[in-house]
């Protein structure tokens, strides 16, 4: 197994700006991800398989619903505390954050936020101890980037709902036991309902041949007259307002987590400098070496910078979606980045399982795109600094 041989890097100090409690919360994170995630990712990113035994290990870190209050089995943690948590997760794989942040930020989050008092206690302790999974409908086939255009739908029963249609690229799907669905109702309004496993006409078929977040779980939702109880249904929440707000969520928690994997690339990529001999001295001493290696901390340093901020912003309840875009496009867009370069600097060998390098890299070719492409949140950007929808 290989030794993880990590070292955090904080070039501007930014442990200053944090809490004691934060800091325990975040090293507690490292070591586990250390101990049990980075000796085994390797291996399961090989194999195409998700490992089921970390799910355990989330929960007692906190990775499920960090900031859900503890009544319901959540940390009662704040928005800094949960990214944290997601910057060391996706520290070890990106594909075992996307499983943390689906389950806290598009599954117990809308089930908080929208739920009835009996949807939060039926589902949410559950979801925080891990012994239920969740994932999150949004995606259809032919409706990505604009959900609005959504098939998925449910008609009434009585005391129940028949749901058809289908979702696809799904997190955590082939294993999860509740799914947060979104679908249009009889009058063509967007709503959200929960559907558990072994309801009849509900399958969960996995998602094979990927060459990106190979450690991560991916599947379809495919409803087939599925009968659902009207207790299911999120009882005020109309329209795209519900999904987009969880996807806010999820996106501030990436906006952190890819942080993470840059650190690891730089950290593999630094080392590697100062021990690697070429030309009879360490290849860190080389000026197109130190340029590499200064650019990566300069961005790191400057999404540190943001992200932090951003969390303020998110605990005084002042973060917009649009901040939160900006932050998720520009760290995610900086750390493939630093892959890429990382990768070469470390020649052929960052190609190969010895290092983590090519394995982030190819991970965050997915992060760039899920939760709102690349371009599509410099868009939200462009309409927010103009006041102009270039979407139509």
């Amino acid at each position: 197994m290989a030794k993880d041989r990590y070292q955090s890097h904080d070039y501007y100090l930014m442990d200053e700006l944090l809490t004691d409690e934060h800091k325990l919360i975040r090293d507690a994170a490292r070591e586990w991800v250390k101990r049990d995630v980075s000796p085994i990712i390797e291996e399961y990113a090989q194999k195409a398989e998700f490992p089921t035994q970390i799910i355990k290990g989330l929960s007692e870190i906190g990775a499920f619903g960090p900031y859900i209050p503890t009544e319901y089995g959540g940390g009662g943690l704040d928005q800094i505390s949960y990214g944290l948590i997601m910057q060391e997760i996706e520290r070890g794989d990106s594909g075992v954050r996307s499983t943390a942040s689906v389950q806290s930020s598009l599954v117990m989050y809308p089930i908080y936020t929208f739920g009835t008092e009996e949807q939060r206690k039926k589902y949410l302790p559950k979801l925080a101890s891990g012994e239920w999974m969740g994932c999150f409908g949004l995606t259809e086939p032919d409706h990505g980037s604009n959900p609005a255009g959504m098939v998925t739908n449910y008609k009434d029963a009585g005391d129940h709902v028949i749901l058809n249609g289908a979702k696809m690229w799904i997190s955590n799907a082939p294993f999860a036991d509740v799914a947060v669905v979104w679908a249009k109702d009889e009058n063509g309004d967007i709503r959200g309902l929960v559907v558990e496993r072994g309801m009849e006409g509900f399958s969960t078929p996995e998602t094979h041949g990927k060459w990106s977040l190979r450690a991560s779980a991916t599947g379809e939702l495919v409803f087939d007259n599925v009968k659902v109880p009207k207790e299911n249904i999120f009882p005020t929440v109309k329209g795209l307002k519900g999904p987009l707000s969880c996807l806010n969520s999820a996106r501030y928690g990436i906006a952190w987590g890819a942080i993470g994997a840059a650190l690891d690339c730089y950290d593999t990529a630094l080392r590697y400098s100062q021990e690697r001999k070429q030309f009879g001295r360490p290849i860190g001493g080389f000026q197109l070496q130190q340029k590499k290696l200064a650019e990566m901390i300069t961005e790191i340093t400057k999404a540190q910078l943001l992200t932090w901020r951003l969390g303020v912003l998110k605990n005084e309840n002042r973060a917009t979606p649009a901040q939160i875009s900006m932050a998720k496009r520009n760290n995610v867009n900086m750390a493939i980045q630093i892959a890429r370069e990382a990768r070469q600097m470390l020649g052929g060998m960052g190609i190969t399982g010895e290092y983590p390098i090519m394995r982030h890299m190819m991970n965050l070719e997915s992060v760039i795109t899920y939760e709102g492409t690349h371009d599509v949140h410099l868009l939200i950007t462009g309409m927010d600094v103009t006041g102009f929808n270039a979407f139509t």
